[in-house]
């Protein structure tokens, strides 16, 4: 499949296109000779008003002009301790049901809608090696509204070629400091001697955000419609591993002090993911080791506010 016709390049549109990860997959869209459009009052206008995805209307309205060949579907509440689970619902089902909606309703559907689930939706599991056979069991209110999301937009797979990305943990330069490795990395580009952490012994698949941006990009023209696909290294790091590396790359030590505020109910032990589905769709995998990440994020801290 393609999204290109008439030697003209395919438009996708990304929503959330101006978060964390919607930067890196615009600019890999871009790079791969796609335009970018955003879920806004003016699409091809990417610092334009965004339309929230509660407004059914205003979501009705961005994509009748919009008119995408495909879509990458991110915005969502991406943190798993937000405060206010209500509006995780409904951003994440709701919302992503309004988009849904819209999309179907086109004269010319798109050829590929990606949507960005998560890898929490597998919760605690005795699974070793995570593949997207194993049945999911979600262990907090974030994991449960992406697995409902994904059972909502199921609903529509008769009319919208609907690819599931299950993206396992993954960081990089501009993500917030409430985000674990953020906040870990920012303790040592300030040259701070300790750091409170919740629980130390978790251990997760981490990635960084330009090979989860690039292999979003890469499924759109994949032959991945109506597929699961976990997006992952098949690697898990404990967090000391990760104040290891970082002691490494910062060349000094820190003390870590458990703080029992900071432990959250039902956390995920480990998660590691099994990439194999992914590399059968789009070939081979340019992971990207997370020192490397980690060197990075260090080298470009984030702006003092």
């Amino acid at each position: 499949m393609t999204l290109r016709s008439e030697g003209k390049p395919g438009r996708v549109l990304v929503t959330g296109h101006k978060g964390f990860t919607g930067r890196y997959v615009a600019t890999a869209l871009r790079s791969a000779g796609y335009e970018v459009l955003g879920l806004a009052e003016q699409p091809e206008d990417l610092d334009s008003t965004s339309v929230n995805l509660l407004d059914r209307a205003g979501v009705a309205r961005a994509i009748n002009t919009a008119r995408p060949d495909a879509v990458i579907h991110l915005a969502a509440i991406a943190f798993v301790a937000h405060g206010d689970v209500d509006e995780m619902y409904r951003t994440n089902v709701v919302g992503t049901r309004h988009l849904m909606e819209s999309l179907a309703a086109l004269r010319e559907r798109p050829r590929a809608v990606l949507l960005a689930s998560s890898a929490n939706v597998y919760g605690n599991s005795d699974v070793e090696l995570l593949s997207e056979s194993v049945a999911p069991s979600p262990a907090n209110d974030y994991a449960v509204s992406k697995l409902a999301m994904e059972y909502m937009a199921k609903l529509w797979s008769d009319r919208l070629p609907l690819i599931f990305a299950r993206p396992f943990n993954y960081t990089g330069v501009g993500q917030a400091e409430n985000f674990l490795l953020p906040k870990i990395v920012s303790h040592f580009q300030r040259g701070e001697r300790t750091i409170e952490l919740g629980n130390i012994d978790v251990a997760r698949d981490f990635q960084d955000v330009r090979f989860v941006a690039d292999a979003y990009v890469r499924l759109l023209s994949a032959n991945a419609a109506g597929q699961t696909v976990n997006l992952c290294s098949g690697t898990s790091v404990s967090l000391m591993q990760v104040i290891a590396m970082m002691q490494e790359i910062a060349g000094y030590e820190i003390e870590v002090r458990v703080n029992p505020a900071f432990i959250r109910g039902n956390e995920v032990a480990r998660l590691t993911g099994d990439n194999r589905r992914l590399q059968s769709l789009i070939g081979p995998l340019d992971i990207i080791p997370l020192r490397t990440t980690l060197e990075w994020m260090f080298d470009n801290p984030l702006p003092a506010r």
